[in-house]
């Protein structure tokens, strides 16, 4: 019988007879394959994926529910916009706390609670409770944790001997990010108009538990406790306020594109044309992945700018196709523009304190995302056209793309 792939045939010495000797197997060529070969990867990262797309669910059926129900963006925006900043300020206590106990012990039981809050939220909009009641119902459930985070958290800590895997895995981890961000909205605006407007947040609460559930029972590929640190917050990092700084201006763009388009199609293919943003981030980010070298993060930021300006064009046109387009080819800026600053984020962080280094940038985005979403939704009922609200975009990525050059936010330091 002919020897395997995995055996050498080996001489034992003249005349003698050959003996098999076992050869590790070839690792795959694919960079993206490479990362599934290492222990548990795949089982941690199916949990984080389920927990992940409700991610992209939660903002559309929110705003959907409430613009239905009371028939009002502005209203809509305001209470979305309301849990986005209470999770802005939660979230780096709940990585802390997760830094200090745990990814299990802290994560199931803080998505417990935000899950109540959004059924909370749910059961308002749907007894058309008064405005305020939205907005504290909101705030509850505001101690999701970053599970993007815990995510990244994991593979630095598998892959840090090895920058090469590490720069894949942060694009890998990007891809999947607007993966969900693209599928979430398709699904939240589909169930949202085919069953009713509360279903897309019931759906979503159920996914992020069971995800959170899953990802938590992978205990092996868990990053260790880390222990009680005198450095202080990961904020004190030389170069981490100017890098939050673009986080916070990046976060506005995502904020008022999610908002303005839902306002300006108005309909149920208001999802699909809105994920086409995160399909051309999501490729973008599988192409960028498998490159060498990282692009500096202002050079992104400045094809960022250029290419958020094409939505506003194609609105001005009034064809939904154009605009389709447009949106696809401003997402192809994000994906890049979010590796590089996470990367940067990593590097600028202790790695006993990685988690809440993470979610500082994602309550950055978060706040950003918050005020994007507020200004788009009041500009989308109060402007004279809802194509204004399109200005919003081009313009907070020229202010993060100056305060990037006024930093000198460079390959993880401040230059």
């Amino acid at each position: 019988m002919p020897p395997s792939d995995h055996l050498t045939l080996t001489p034992t010495g003249p005349a003698l007879a050959p003996r098999y000797r076992e050869t590790a197997p070839r690792p795959p060529a694919n960079p993206y394959l490479r990362l599934f070969t290492v222990p548990g990867a795949r089982a941690f990262t199916a949990g984080n994926l389920i927990a992940r797309l409700p991610m992209g669910m939660f903002g559309v059926s929110t705003v959907v529910m409430i613009a239905e129900g009371y028939g009002s963006y502005a209203l809509a925006g305001a209470v979305s916009a309301a849990g986005l900043v209470a999770g802005a300020l939660t979230a780096p206590w709940i990585a802390r706390l997760v830094d200090r106990h745990g990814q299990a012990r802290i994560a199931v039981p803080a998505t417990v609670w935000a899950v109540l809050g959004q059924l909370l939220l749910l059961l308002g909009a749907y007894s058309h409770a008064p405005a305020w009641v939205l907005a504290a119902t909101a705030v509850l459930s505001a101690t999701a944790p970053n599970t993007g985070g815990m995510s990244r958290a994991r593979w630095a800590h598998l892959l840090k001997d090895d920058p090469n895997a590490l720069h894949t895995a942060n694009a890998f981890e990007q891809a999947a990010d607007e993966l969900c961000f693209m599928l979430g909205p398709v699904l939240a605006a589909f169930l949202c108009s085919a069953l009713f407007p509360e279903a897309g947040t019931l759906v979503a609460a159920v996914l992020f538990l069971t995800g959170v559930l899953l990802f938590a029972a992978q205990r092996a590929t868990e990053p260790p406790v880390a222990p009680r640190t005198s450095a202080g917050s990961p904020l004190r990092a030389p170069g981490m306020p100017a890098l939050l700084a673009v986080f916070l201006a990046t976060g506005a763009i995502f904020g008022a594109m999610e908002v303005v388009t839902l306002a300006y199609v108005d309909g149920p293919v208001a999802g699909p044309v809105l994920a086409l943003q995160a399909a051309g981030s999501c490729a973008a980010g599988l192409v960028y992945g498998r490159a060498r070298r990282s692009a500096r993060l202002a050079s992104c930021l400045a094809a960022m700018t250029v290419l958020m300006a094409l939505p506003l064009l194609a609105a001005l046109t009034g064809s939904l196709f154009v605009l389709a387009g447009a949106l696809l080819a401003a997402g192809m800026a994000i994906a890049p523009t979010m590796v590089t600053g996470m990367s940067l984020v990593q590097r600028l962080t202790p790695a006993a304190q990685l988690n809440e280094g993470m979610t500082l940038a994602v309550t950055a985005l978060l706040g950003g995302i918050a005020t994007g979403s507020a200004t788009g939704g009041w500009l989308a009922d109060h402007a004279p056209s809802t194509t204004y609200g399109y200005l919003i975009p081009p313009t907070a990525a020229a202010l993060a793309l100056t305060l990037c050059l006024a930093a000198r936010v460079g390959r993880g330091r401040v230059e």
